[in-house]
């Protein structure tokens, strides 16, 4: 099973991020990682309200959160489908969020009765989807001070939650990838041929299991790419990099990645150069 990526990618400020709180990653139990790709635990005390902004991953979350002025204010789950556009988070005051992050195609097993296109671009109370998410669950989660108790916490309820082995699961978490690890992965058609499947089957494939199309995966890692080298180097050949990526042209990669972003990748290279501070750990 591939280990957890531990790069910035989709974080559209890294550096701005980690300036206003405490970002940190963690494997599951080894048991949980055929569909669970890595926890994240996030903590923050803040002077001032702080949004950060997230190009977000083909992936399902399931979080633990408490928000609140003071300890008295309840903690709650969410789950959070994938999301279309940039994902935007105001912090403000205190909080901690405690997420576990499906592997893209991992959800399905663990909510099996409906396609995972049924939380595209919604957030919704977790007890929505799971029967199981009380107060006390997301209490027992975001409660504890150590991150160990934290991560142990999650574990003891993903462990708890009915698992149904999926090898069409299995088969789109592989699917994606692919197309995450291989830039040659430009077309849905050949893509499918490739694999021994029609278009149509791919694309129901993705709609049950991913929640997203091939295509729109496809332009989503490659926007990823581009974001991280917008903000990493200072050189980067942007006509070269969109033919590298499949696009069209130039323009057709500065349009995609300003509709995403909310800026074109050389404003926000220029930017992302006078304020990086490195990656989260």
């Amino acid at each position: 099973m591939e280990a957890p990526r531990h790069d910035t990618r989709g974080i559209v400020d890294p550096s701005g991020l980690l300036n206003h709180v405490r970002f940190r990653r963690h494997e599951p139990a080894e048991p949980l990682r055929r569909y669970v790709e890595r926890y994240w635990l996030i903590d923050w005390d803040l002077p001032a309200p702080y949004a950060s902004h997230i190009v977000p991953h083909p992936a399902v979350n399931l979080t633990f959160q408490w928000d609140g002025a003071d300890e008295k204010d309840a903690p709650y789950g969410e789950v959070t489908g994938v999301a279309l556009g940039l994902y935007t988070r105001k912090l403000s005051g205190r909080g901690r969020v405690c997420g576990a992050k499906f592997r893209p195609g991992g959800f399905r097993p663990y909510a099996p009765e409906v396609p995972v296109s049924r939380w595209t671009g919604r957030t919704l109370p977790a007890q929505e989807v799971f029967a199981q998410v009380t107060g006390d669950t997301a209490r027992s989660v975001v409660t504890p001070a150590d991150d160990l108790a934290r991560v142990a916490a999650l574990d003891a309820f993903l462990l708890s939650l009915p698992c149904v082995p999926d090898p069409q699961a299995d088969l789109a978490i592989d699917l994606v990838r692919r197309i995450r690890a291989d830039r040659t992965v430009r077309r849905v058609g050949d893509f499918a041929h490739a694999r021994g499947l029609s278009v149509r089957a791919l694309q129901r494939l993705f709609s049950t299991h991913v929640g997203v199309s091939p295509k729109w995966v496809i332009l989503r890692y490659r926007i990823h790419e581009a974001l991280e080298l917008a903000g990493t180097r200072s050189d980067v050949d942007w006509a070269a990099l969109a033919a590298d990526l499949g696009y069209a042209d130039q323009a057709h990669l500065v349009r995609d990645f300003t509709t995403t972003v909310g800026v074109p990748p050389a404003t926000y290279a220029a930017g992302a150069r006078a304020g990086r501070h490195g990656a989260p750990d």
